[in-house]
């Protein structure tokens, strides 16, 4: 590939002659793969742009990666023999668990899962992005395109305001009349734009997860599966202490994927570490039976998520710029709803579409308008922000009315009201209903007070011995990979005073108050005689989740292509 003349910084004007493309995709996910595929079956000429050193090496999810029935694409449709060589498990059972000290009370969710979905499958980001990234390469190849990887796209190009292509560090611009933003929840190209921020840590969610080593005849045989069979678990209740949010359970096909996903403002309020969180459940008695007396932790990973109902954007585009996925806000997280990558498909390949059809309009932004009409006309919007959220937020999110409503269902009334034969199938309909799951207001009634009352009035008690130790959160940075960028750290501590930026020591996921070799500490320095609290920094185990970006007072960029954590599983 020849490049053109290099231009240094985000957001450079574009000047002489560049290599042009009619479409960049950046980002070789589940969006970015769609949206590259699509292109390709139009005979468009695309370029995609890849951080890791293959894809999946930088991306983390719980995962389960849904088919909708109601979907104009998804994952089989694009790239045949997915489910059967991408995929692990399917999932056949559903079911959450509501959790009261040793007390479990739990609710098969199989009429919600099997809602509006064909199928759905677990899967590991590593091997399921890297089995997508070589089908995207074939496909793109043939219309004069392909894939690079070990890439970092730092910034769009622009010339006399307008954007027209991408800058990188590896490579010298790059001009496009089309550019997919599918480069993740901390999308540099939907920053530079200024469609999407950091600043308030309510519209985030922040995922950490184990997987866990298990034997493929030990999982069918702990879980009563066949080997064509698997099964999704979900937790919530006092097992979290009083943190927004639960944690899950998939079966992988010689793993487990365990981990938890909180709201991040709650994360803050109650100064939760995100790795005690998650061993709170690997220790549960619950657990013994799943995990026996052997634990083997092959990765642990955290990520931030976008709580769509707040931030999917309703116009996710500006000029020859689509966002899509992550990278828009794209992840639908309502109750026991978790589904991201399946949006993210969607709006891939209707951002294709829509430049397919808009080809060769003058407007820049002619797409981009396609794009947003075919969101909305595939229902992907109302599922990303309901209208009956926004309604019901209205009313329920606030504290006052939070603290009456839990002091009542605490109470020896509310005790009785959930504690009935009747009020139990009452439950069940309800956690199946995808309307009010679509409608729960982000407070601690829905994640905490009504499952631990649940637990507590209907559940029963559990007495195994639960003999996990998970390992320490200095074993766990000590097993990932990475390529430290040495010399070239990509979070700058811009402020490091407590007030500024203290909360980071807690919210990171490999920081810890009483663990120093984190990316987050605190420490107490002397100066001019007195003695102050500061916070510092070391990039080297960072995951590269943002939370911090969103936590503290930080520069915060990607490093640079193929450098930082490398995850084996995602």
């Amino acid at each position: 590939m020849s490049t053109g003349d290099a231009v240094t910084g985000a957001g450079a004007d574009a000047t002489g002659d560049r290599e042009h493309y009619e479409a960049v995709v950046v980002g070789c996910g589940p969006g970015g793969a769609a949206a590259a595929a699509r292109l390709a079956d139009h005979g468009i000429e695309t370029l995609v742009l890849e951080r890791g050193t293959e894809a999946g090496s930088k991306n983390v999810s719980g995962g389960l990666v849904y088919a909708e029935e109601s979907a104009p694409y998804t994952l089989s449709d694009l790239f045949d023999g997915f489910r059967e060589e991408a995929a692990e498990r399917p999932v056949t059972d559903y079911r959450i668990h509501n959790v009261a000290g040793n007390r479990v009370k739990t609710y098969d969710l199989t009429d919600l899962h099997e809602h509006d979905t064909e199928w759905c499958d677990a899967v590991l980001r590593r091997e399921m992005d890297a089995w997508l990234e070589k089908r995207v390469h074939e496909k793109t190849s043939e219309t004069g395109g392909g894939v690079l990887t070990n890439v970092r796209v730092n910034g769009l190009l622009r010339e006399r305001g307008e954007i027209v292509g991408v800058t990188c560090d590896e490579l010298d611009p790059i001009e496009a009349d089309l550019i997919v933003a599918a480069d993740g929840v901390n999308s540099e190209l939907a920053r530079d734009a200024g469609l999407m921020d950091w600043d308030e840590p309510d519209e985030w969610f922040q995922g950490v997860k184990a997987v866990v080593d298990v034997d493929p005849d030990r999982i069918n045989e702990r879980f009563g599966l066949e080997p064509d069979e698997g099964v999704a678990h979900l937790f919530s209740g006092d097992l979290f202490e009083d943190v927004r949010g639960g944690g899950f359970l998939y079966t992988n096909e010689d793993s487990l994927s365990i981990g938890t996903v909180f709201h991040l403002d709650s994360l803050v309020a109650e100064q939760a570490e995100p790795h005690e969180l998650l061993d709170a459940l690997l220790t549960h008695p619950m657990m013994a039976r799943w995990l026996g007396n052997e634990y083997d932790e092959r990765e642990y990973a955290a990520k931030l998520v976008p709580d769509s109902k707040k931030v999917a954007h309703p116009d996710p585009h500006q000029g020859r710029l689509v966002l899509v996925g992550d990278a828009a806000g794209q992840m639908q997280a309502q109750g026991p709803i978790i589904k991201g990558m399946n949006h993210a498909v969607t709006a891939g390949a209707l951002a294709a579409d829509a430049f397919a059809v808009t080809r060769g309009n003058a407007d820049p932004a002619a797409a981009g308008r396609r794009y947003v009409q075919l969101l909305e006309e595939s229902g992907t919007m109302a599922k990303l922000r309901p209208r009956r959220y926004e309604l019901s937020r209205t009313l329920a999110e606030h504290d006052p009315i939070t603290s009456v409503v839990d002091t009542v269902l605490e109470s020896p009334v509310g005790r009785l009201a959930f504690g009935n034969r009747m009020a139990n199938g009452l439950l069940e309909r309800a956690y199946n209903s995808p309307f009010l799951v679509g409608m729960l207001p982000d407070t601690r009634t829905g994640y905490v007070t009504v499952p631990t009352v649940i637990g507590e009035t209907q559940g029963k008690a559990i007495h195994w011995d639960n003999e996990v130790e998970p390992p320490t959160l200095e074993e766990r940075i000590g097993d990932l990979t990475y390529d430290t960028d040495v010399g070239n750290p990509h979070i700058e501590l811009r402020d490091e005073s407590i007030e500024a930026s203290g909360t980071a020591v807690t919210a990171c996921p490999v920081s810890a108050e009483d663990f120093g070799g984190g990316c987050y500490r605190s420490e107490e320095v002397k100066r001019n005689g007195t003695e102050e609290t500061v916070v510092s920094l070391d990039t080297q185990p960072c995951v590269e989740c943002g939370t911090c970006a969103v936590v503290a007072d930080t520069a915060w960029e990607h490093p640079r292509g193929g450098k930082g954590v490398e995850f084996r599983e995602g």
